[in-house]
């Protein structure tokens, strides 16, 4: 009935594994990327993923990449119309800086941010080919699933507004949903050392739940002058993108 289709480092695991407190929510814990890479195994392999449930309970997955995939609307709409539509995003250059921390992470070697933000360092040109740069012109992206999806169908997550009031936007998420507002300030509790929110208990324990270690990571220093470059990039976008969703991310 729902799923988080994006963006990739918007919040998307934080958000999933809030809403898994919820009774009435049941979630695949991995990504099941059935709409991108996995088409070709057929609607029963998706299905055979999904958790059991009950009446009136709430199936849901979370595929970030989703959002960028241009074939995912098209297919999503064939399975189902009434799918309810969710997408965190966060600032995209934060998030740019984000992505590119982890892949860093996994691939110590690869060129430095500043490097592979230019295709031109000299004449400031972007290289919007670059899919860390590329996630974030959401405008462009959501373009496309406007052509198969009515806007009220589409729940926009502030990525920030997670971190600094998860209650709120979990209780904007659990409206959408149609679910009772049963996820509140109660059940979270702010991590300095992380930086961010943690559930008091998680589903199914009575420990606080707090996301791994690939969560939270400290970025990079970057070139103060890239940054800004990528703001003046980005503003463009990030109007249309406040126009087309009727919300203002306050990004600039």
């Amino acid at each position: 009935q729902a799923i988080i289709i994006g963006v990739k480092k918007g919040g998307t695991r934080a958000l999933l594994e809030f809403l898994r407190v919820h009774p009435d929510v049941r979630a695949v814990g991995a990504e099941p990327h059935f709409f991108d890479r996995n088409y070709e195994r057929g609607l029963a392999w998706y299905r055979d993923l999904m958790p059991r449930t009950l009446e009136g309970q709430i199936t849901m997955e979370k595929t970030p990449s989703y959002f960028v995939t241009k074939e995912a609307p098209a297919r999503i709409s064939s399975m189902s119309k009434g799918t309810k539509l969710i997408v965190v995003v966060r600032d995209p250059v934060t998030r740019a800086i984000s992505d590119y921390t982890q892949t860093l992470s996994k691939k110590p070697d690869i060129p430095t941010f500043e490097s592979l933000t230019f295709k031109n360092r000299t004449t400031g040109l972007i290289d919007t080919s670059w899919s860390a740069i590329q996630i974030g012109i959401y405008a462009k992206h959501l373009e496309n699933w406007l052509l198969y999806f009515p806007i009220g169908q589409i729940l926009f997550v502030s990525g920030e507004r997670l971190i600094s009031d998860p209650a709120g936007e979990l209780g904007r998420v659990q409206d959408f949903l149609g679910l009772k507002r049963i996820i509140t300030d109660k059940h979270f509790y702010f991590n300095k050392t992380k930086g961010f929110p943690c559930l008091k208990k998680a589903e199914g324990s009575s420990k606080p739940h707090c996301l791994g270690k690939t969560k939270g990571r400290t970025h990079p220093d970057i070139d103060q002058e890239v940054v800004q470059r990528l703001r003046d990039f980005y503003r463009p976008f990030n109007m249309k993108f406040y126009q087309m969703t009727g919300q203002d991310f306050g990004w600039d």
